[in-house]
């Protein structure tokens, strides 16, 4: 059991017997009237997400939720197998639950898989990850960083936007919560 007041970004709640990520907080103390907790909560399964009210220090019940570092080792049809990094026992992660880190990720690649009872509930990739870009147009002569950007196919098969200076071969950072470039990394 925690309150409102340990509430923070991550933290899985058990509410009516569904698990929820608390995805966005905010403490509110309004002129008038006790202070209130204003989140925004993801289901955890489904994926769908709510806006809910607490009063503040109100008790809510939090899920005992594993995090282990993992490695992904390969996809197996719908699945993505992982292996815990200490005791190399491997998990079998539905496409579901690995959703859009899926865009992201490449084989041998540590991430966190957090389980709940056994069962895995999301993954979670370090905040920025180095891929190769796979296919972009050429550039051209003359062509800088604030031009301008284009699509590039990286090495996992996601498409983002990249400057137009960027050629198929180089190595970029990504940030995997919303796919952004974020720089061209020399080996």
């Amino acid at each position: 059991m925690a309150t409102t007041n340990d509430l923070k970004n991550g933290l899985v709640l058990n509410l009516d017997g569904q698990l929820w990520t608390v995805v966005e907080f905010q403490h509110v103390k309004p002129g008038k009237g006790g202070a209130f907790v204003r989140t925004k909560l993801k289901n955890v399964l489904s994926g769908k997400v709510v806006d809910k009210t607490f009063n503040a220090g109100v008790k809510v019940d939090t899920a005992n939720v594993d995090k282990r570092d993992m490695q992904y080792l390969y996809k197996d049809g719908a699945d993505f197998v992982f292996m815990d990094t200490s005791s190399y026992e491997q998990l079998m992660v539905s496409e579901d639950v690995v959703g859009d880190a899926a865009r992201f990720l490449l084989e041998n690649q540590n991430a966190i898989v957090a389980t709940h009872d056994g069962n895995p509930l999301y993954v979670e990739l370090p905040a920025s990850v180095v891929l190769e870009i796979t296919y972009t147009e050429p550039g051209l002569q003359g062509d800088r960083s604030s031009a301008g950007n284009k699509p590039a196919t990286l090495e996992t098969g996601a498409e983002i936007q990249v400057p137009l200076f960027l050629e198929t071969g180089t190595k970029v950072k990504v940030d995997t919560r919303d796919g952004s470039y974020l720089g061209r990394v020399n080996d």
